[in-house]
């Protein structure tokens, strides 16, 4: 996320170099995975109000092992924020000090350098660690160094940014936890004693606080070590290079104005110097003649000097948040960091003993809503923090681990972004030298919440006394489920109902359990289809993935296979995610496709005859379309041309890219109409020809819809392929209020694995058309009379004879609900087993139970304060409930006790 707001800010000036917006660890996108812009400036986080948070509860909901000295703790933080009540996951890694085996230790970029992002699980896996956070903010669009100061196994990598208030952790070589703000100080001296100052070590180019000037790097002397691994030292500084290569303490060679051609050696280092500073180079320095660099770090609590070589390791973050066991008075400024809004944190901690380091995540994803620094602070102190600093958090926010007893690393938690991981500047590594100990005990791996029909693959992992892993067999494992919720073939198990139970395992003479659940109706809050309707017609296909939300908050989606389908006026075959219509009813003009999960229903209709109109084709266009790229780096042009391989029609868009500049997130974007073409009406879905260019590249569409959201759907998750192919988008899925305008198409390539996907190309875009569903017809000319009582009725003046009259009940009027339907061209299906009333209207599904007050509409469960009723055999429902959830218009004459329906 953004960390200082005076860094995100365009360096400009009279040096007449081109310089470029930066922006601090994270401000990227809203939309998931993307990292992915649509657009540089977007924050990954959620504003809210700045209303105060009560009755913070952090409560335990589960603990393991890591490693001998590292447990792995999960709570929910529950607080109130205003008038609502609100929870987010935290997850923390608690380190304890005096085991011998474990450490910490700092992890950087590529194999462990300063100015090559990388993700948290890449520096896990490259440096051997068994867990990991991510820590120090950083200036995104540049190298990604660090702005803290940073120490790795007691070598000083990187000095701390001349920037207010920032705090970072550090372990002393005799394991002792501080957390303090320190600033760097350094001096160069030459043959002949003259001095001139140090301005910082292996620093990426920010705008300084303290120092009077936008400019880092302008009239500035800095020390760039082998350490150092960015391509330049370091870009978008705004200043021109004058360099010293220094080897054992001797200058080797001196570049004015013109940087030194590769990295600087193991056993030396490389002066870069501006301005005044290139004058003393250029003044006082010779090939051949000594030169002596000095430096320290000097805590602003204490005013001491402190040599970087004395700690073990140090990573740096943003504010003080935890002094003394409370929260503390902000160190900083937070506007950077979005303090006062909800989403997801990282944090680092030690107790009042020093004994215990706390790694700490919150978890802003799915039902968990993040929190504020203000809730950071009351976490940590519930946790036992006696002084705590933030962390790089938003996107950055990532916990790795080893789970007990595999040797594989994981996320721990979803990161902002799902399964994306952002690459970030640095992390703190979770090591261990522990040796080989004996048989502990086995861990579970596989689903711990699952649905009906899935099935779950078992497996067991051994971990020895030191919680590390230890081989074993799994195929002597025997398994059994304590109750009869699903079914065991070897290891794999079949849920086939809803329920809790608990799986058994024995291996040998060790075994475990694993509680797993499998959800069922009671636990869902609503269900929908992720399509809005279907054609009517033999052979015709629809997409209908599904989401269901649970009472809980969590989201599931399921594909097509995970429920029961009924099917109305028409049959169809289910295949996957996919209904296709095998045969009409005749006379039926409106189908419904019934999903039921554990018996908990959606509905979508289908209608007869699809309409599509051309949204693009390029041969006429009338507004313009531009390119667009992220970052500056990068190259792009759009242009309508003639001549794509294959190319049917007379004109086609074509979207030129070339990544082979720049660093992190990618894109080349083709803008319509400046700020997005208009869409007609509420289209069901887009379908676009698109020509591939086998890049590996990812292609999507930004929607701007009503409310103003950005909206980024995909049209090729991955082009694999050459040529032409007809990709389709499902619009009705996406949760777009309509109507929306399509503002721009692009192609981009995310920092994680570039180099697996081509760097430049073109695609192409032709015969963009958008498909609409027809409206479905309700009957809205009917009129049905009724009268309390009486078993005599009409509907439209016709006599009708009623085998049940209505009836008024505690206050209530109910009516026969078989007739209602029937009248007003509504279809009705009675499930006797359960006592289910399902009526559907339009595109409307209202299903009631006999004797029960929750009702539900359109796939959302609601409560009711009146119950459906039996009277002489035949099923009655409060009238009531045909106006506000059909949409039917109800009238009613006290005196002559006379109901009217239309």
């Amino acid at each position: 996320m953004g960390k200082v707001q005076r860094i995100i800010e365009r360096q400009t000036g009279s040096l007449g170099k081109r310089v470029i917006i930066v922006v601090l660890g994270g401000a990227l996108l809203v939309q998931p995975i993307a990292s992915i812009l649509p657009g540089v400036g977007q924050t990954a986080f959620i504003e809210s109000t700045q209303a105060a948070a009560s009755d913070p509860v952090l409560k335990l909901s589960q603990q393991t092992y890591v490693t001998a000295g590292a447990k792995r703790l999960d709570y929910v933080f529950h607080t109130t924020r205003g008038s609502s009540k609100a929870q987010t996951d935290v997850h923390v890694i608690e380190i304890d000090l005096t085991n011998p085996y474990v450490s910490l230790n700092a992890m950087s970029g590529r194999n462990n350098s300063i100015g090559q992002v990388n993700t948290i699980l890449n520096m896990t896996k490259e440096n051997g660690a068994v867990a990991a956070i991510n820590a120090d903010v950083f200036v995104m669009g540049n190298e990604g160094a660090p702005l803290g100061g940073q120490v790795a196994s007691g070598m000083f990598m990187s000095s701390p940014a001349k920037l207010k208030g920032m705090y970072a952790f550090s372990l002393s070589k005799d394991r002792k936890p501080m957390i303090d703000n320190y600033t760097f100080e350094g001096l160069v001296t030459a043959a002949d004693g003259s001095t001139f100052p140090l301005e910082g070590l292996n620093q990426s180019a920010y705008v300084p606080e303290t120092t009077g000037t936008n400019f880092s790097h302008v009239n500035k002397m800095y020390i760039y070590t082998s350490a150092w691994g960015g391509a330049e030292r370091p870009k978008n500084s705004g200043s021109t290079p004058t360099e010293v290569l220094v080897r054992n303490g001797i200058i080797e060679e001196i570049s004015i104005d013109k940087a030194i051609a590769g990295q600087a050696p193991a056993d030396g280092y490389i002066i870069r110097a501006h301005g005044i500073a290139a004058n003393f180079v250029k003044e006082r320095l010779q090939i051949g003649q000594s030169i002596a660099a000095d430096y320290s770090l000097v805590s602003q609590t204490t005013g001491s000097k402190v040599d970087p070589a004395s700690f073990e390791m140090m990573a740096g973050g943003h504010t003080l948040l935890v002094n003394g066991g409370a929260a503390a008075t902000y160190s900083r400024d937070i506007t950077g960091v979005s303090g006062n809004s909800y989403t997801s944190r990282s944090g680092i901690g030690y107790s009042k003993d020093g004994t215990k380091v706390y790694l700490i995540t919150s978890e802003r994803y799915g039902s968990n809503t993040g929190v504020s620094l203000k809730e950071l602070q009351q976490i940590m102190v519930q946790l036992g923090v006696y002084k705590g600093v933030n962390l790089d958090g938003g996107g950055s926010t990532t916990m790795i681990e080893r789970p007990l007893g595999s040797s594989a690393l994981q996320l721990a938690h979803s990161t902002q972004y799902g399964s994306t991981q952002r690459s970030v500047a640095n992390g703190i590594g979770v090591f261990t030298t522990a040796p080989k100990g004996t048989l502990k005990g086995i861990s579970v791996s596989g689903s711990k919440v699952m649905l009906i029909g899935q099935k779950s693959s078992y497996s067991i992992k051994g971990y020895d006394t030191y919680y590390n892993p230890f081989e074993i067999e799994n195929g002597s494992a025997i398994w059994s489920s304590e109750k009869a919720i699903g079914t065991f073939q070897g290891s794999e198990f079949t849920a086939t109902k809803a329920g809790k139970t608990t799986l058994s395992v024995k291996s040998g003479d060790i075994s475990t359990k694993q509680d797993i659940e499998v959800i069922g109706k009671d636990q869902i809050a609503s269900l929908s289809i992720d399509t809005a309707a279907g054609v009517l017609a033999k052979g015709a296909t629809v997409s209908v993935p599904l989401t269901m939300k649970l009472k809980n908050g969590n989201t599931y989606k399921l594909s097509g296979d995970s429920v029961k389908w009924e099917f109305v006026g028409f049959t169809a075959v289910q295949n996957g995610d996919s209904l296709t219509v095998q045969s009409v009813n005749a006379g039926t003009s409106t189908g419904y496709a019934i999903a039921r999960y554990d018996g908990y229903p959606a509905m979508i209709p289908f209608t007869q005859g699809e309409a599509v109109s051309t949204f693009e084709d390029f041969e006429k266009s009338t507004y313009p379309i531009t390119s667009q790229v992220t970052p500056a780096e990068t190259v792009g042009s759009v242009n309508l041309v003639s001549d794509f391989p294959g190319q049917t029609s007379a004109k086609a868009l074509k979207l030129d890219y070339d990544f082979t500049n720049g660093t992190g997130t990618k894109a080349s974007y083709a803008v319509f109409n400046s700020n997005g073409r208009a869409i007609e009406g509420s289209p069901i879905s887009m379908t676009v020809d698109l020509y591939g260019d086998n890049s590996l590249n990812w292609v999507r569409a930004e929607f701007i819809d009503a409310d103003g959201k950005a909206q980024l759907l995909d049209l090729a998750k991955q082009l694999d392929w050459t040529g032409w192919k007809n990709v389709k988008v499902n619009l009705s899925s996406a949760g777009m209020k309509f109507p929306v305008k399509l503002k721009r198409i692009y192609i981009v390539t995310i920092a994680e694995g570039q180099d697996e996907r081509a760097a430049s190309g073109s695609i192409g875009l032709d015969n963009m058309k958008l498909q609409y569903s027809p409206t479905v017809a309700v009957d809205s000319n009917t009129k049905v009379v009724m009268t309390v009582g009486k078993t005599a009725a009409s509907v439209n003046g016709k006599a009708i004879k009623l085998d049940s009259a209505p009836i008024v009940l505690n206050g209530t009027t109910y009516v026969p609900v078989r007739f209602v339907s029937d009248a007003m061209g509504s279809k009705l299906l009675f499930n006797g087993k359960t006592g289910q009333v399902t009526v559907l209207r339009g595109n409307k599904l209202m299903e009631m139970t006999l004797g029960k007050k929750d009702l539900i509409l359109n796939g959302v469960q609601q409560s009711s304060e009146v119950t459906p009723i039996v009277r002489n055999n035949r099923t009655l429902i409060p009238v009531r409930l045909f106006s506000e959830k059909l949409g039917l218009k109800v009238g009613y004459d006290g005196k002559a006790k006379k109901i009217t329906i239309d």
